[in-house]
């Protein structure tokens, strides 16, 4: 599955020295990928689909946590 191979690539890319918007950018590739695999796991109830979607959600929420900053009090 190229969708499959494509959220593994994203998954094991090194999230280092990335400006705002490049984590925006991978923020949105990592929804869609996330959106697509949910398409695929709707129809197939693949387990292996399910651990790679909660992978790129994972790494999205780190994504977006960084994008926020920190809270100021």
């Amino acid at each position: 599955m190229k969708l499959m191979k494509r959220a593994l690539e994203f998954e094991s890319r090194k999230m280092i020295n990335m400006s705002t918007s490049d984590r925006v950018a991978s923020s949105r590739e990592a929804k869609e990928l996330i959106l697509a695999l949910n398409e695929v796991y709707k129809e197939t109830k693949d387990p292996e689909i399910m651990d790679v979607m909660k992978l790129l959600t994972a790494k999205k929420q780190k994504i977006e946590k960084r994008l926020k900053g920190l809270p100021s009090v």
